[in-house]
């Protein structure tokens, strides 16, 4: 398959396009043997796998949340090939995961996690365990526990209105400390550099693409630092090829990394050099408008 006009290839991640197929809004950026505008649906997993191939062998690229919507464009032997409304990222899930009831979402979960409980009761046996993140449906409230449209109890306090979020990205992000590294993951149970920065991001209401290249390209405003590394401040990105940190201040990042196999914060200056020794330098470093600490 190739483009209709000789142009470069859209990004297969971020462009739902392969040899038999492809989706409609690429006619006449692609050619393929059929086109289609792909069915809305809803994640009812807690966190579902998103992977390059049908398969269950085939390595993690990224996770829906439960509530997220998706486009289905093709559901073929138990997989359902997909496009994420909330970054357009393409990729196969298991389509027993995914519901054509399209529910409107009203809240998200902004705790790092909460518990889905099948009466309003603490104690009862919970069904579900909700990462921060994911879209809920509020049915009431009683103050202490919300009913959800889809079934069960959550409380409260782990739960904010859609157009309600967290003032301070790296306030969240700070939370993940200690969360195991994961490539490809988004929640507590394990997460990767730009999985955690796309998520602290989208709970401060800041939209974000999934993978550390896309977000150098697409998030804030390139900083001229001088070669001491003087002068960043508390929400700018430092970037490498292939991975992202957030500064918590002048001197130290916090970044979820392979070194360390964890959400770890580090000084800034430690982490260059060791990451220079793999031969690879900081690409840019980026400043989001209105989030820095002098902003």
């Amino acid at each position: 398959m190739a483009t209709s006009d000789g142009s470069p290839r859209p990004d297969r991640r971020t462009h739902a396009w392969r040899e038999d197929m492809a989706a409609e809004d690429l006619r006449g950026r692609v050619d393929a043997p059929r086109y289609v505008a792909g069915t809305p649906g809803r994640v009812t997993a807690p966190i579902l796998a998103l992977r390059r191939q049908p398969e269950a062998t085939s390595g993690l690229e990224t996770e829906a949340l439960f509530g997220e919507r998706m486009a289905v464009l093709d559901v073929a032997d138990g997989w359902a090939w997909v496009q994420s409304a909330r970054d357009r990222y393409v990729g196969y899930v298991m389509a027993e995961h995914i519901s054509p009831d399209m529910i409107e979402a009203t809240h998200r979960v902004q705790a790092l996690g909460t518990f889905v409980y099948p009466t309003a009761n603490i104690k009862a046996p919970p069904t579900m365990n909700l990462p921060l993140g994911a879209e809920i449906a509020v049915a009431r409230s009683d103050g202490r526990f919300a009913e959800l449209a889809t079934g069960g109890f959550v409380v409260t306090r782990h739960i904010a209105e859609g157009g309600r979020h967290a003032r301070d990205f790296v306030d969240v992000a700070e939370r993940f400390i200690g969360t195991p590294y994961l490539w490809g993951g988004r929640t507590r149970i394990g997460l990767d550099c730009s999985g955690l920065l796309q998520i602290a991001l989208e709970a401060a209401g800041i939209a974000a693409p999934r993978d550390s290249d896309l977000q150098e390209a697409a998030l804030g405003s390139a900083v001229l630092v001088p070669q001491d590394l003087e002068g960043l401040e508390r929400g700018d990105l430092v970037f490498w090829p292939g991975h992202v940190g957030i500064m918590v201040d002048g001197v130290m990042l916090l970044h979820a990394n392979a070194h360390h196999m964890a959400v770890a914060v580090e000084p800034l200056r430690g982490a260059t050099e060791r990451i220079r020794r793999t031969e690879s330098r900081i690409s840019a470093i980026k400043r989001l408008p209105g989030l820095s600490a002098t902003a």
